[in-house]
């Protein structure tokens, strides 16, 4: 990308390619917390996992979805940065962003190469949270604030749909139903993190949503202690 200041046309194959679970960016070592939800009996079947992934898209999937959204719009990433550091309460979910940060970093930069990137990777050596990365990814791929929260709020739920089918031997078609249903939902939760961005770009990172998950939260510190587990997170 020539010019920081602008980004190349809108392309849908790179919102394709950025959203895809084959995109190399380590997601699919990561469970959502849907490992230790199925360890303590809380999904066991596809009901479950749609109560689950409503839960965890109506918190940390808005407040992260308005964190990307935000880069995307040009927000200062390192204010970002700070600002899901606060959003964050859990050391082990801070530690797991800032590692699937790091893993997209690479991938974005090796994808679209851009000075943006370059000089993110440069301020936060240790890794940016990847709601941030992405966003800014999103911008160097041409892509808009709306596509970065889409990507967030799918990934939100996709992450966790995978990982039961994993975990409990979920039919994977009933997995794929259980994130058509959500569809409206998701939609629903990239619009509002668009129009919180926009209010964060304007008046302050204060402005962004703070939604919380506490016993997300406690079961990512709990996760964190397991001896054995099939997923990092």
């Amino acid at each position: 990308m020539s010019d920081p200041g602008k980004t190349p046309p809108r392309s849908r194959s790179a919102l394709l390619m950025l959203a895809d679970g084959r995109f190399p960016a380590g997601g699919h070592a990561h469970s959502g917390g849907a490992e230790q939800a199925v360890v303590a009996g809380r999904i066991s079947d596809a009901g479950d996992l749609t109560d689950f992934c409503l839960g965890r898209l109506h918190t940390t999937g808005l407040t992260s979805a308005a964190l990307a959204a935000a880069a995307t719009l040009g927000a200062d990433p390192r204010v970002l940065d700070e600002a899901a550091d606060a959003r964050t309460p859990s050391p082990a979910l801070r530690a797991a962003a800032r590692k699937l940060g790091r893993q997209l970093m690479r991938a974005a930069r090796a994808t679209w190469p851009c000075p943006e990137l370059d000089a993110l990777a440069a301020a936060l050596p240790r890794g940016a949270h990847q709601p941030v990365v992405l966003g800014v990814t999103a911008r160097a791929a041409g892509l808009g604030a709306g596509d970065a929260a889409h990507c967030v709020a799918y990934e939100t739920v996709s992450g966790p749909a995978g990982a039961a089918v994993r975990l409990l031997g979920l039919n994977p078609f009933e997995a794929t139903a259980v994130l058509a249903r959500l569809a409206p939902e998701m939609d629903r939760v990239a619009d509002r993190a668009v129009a919180a961005a926009a209010e964060a770009v304007r008046n302050g990172p204060d402005r962004l949503p703070a939604a919380s998950a506490p016993l997300l939260d406690i079961a990512a510190q709990a996760h964190a202690a397991r001896p054995v587990r099939l997923f990092a997170s």
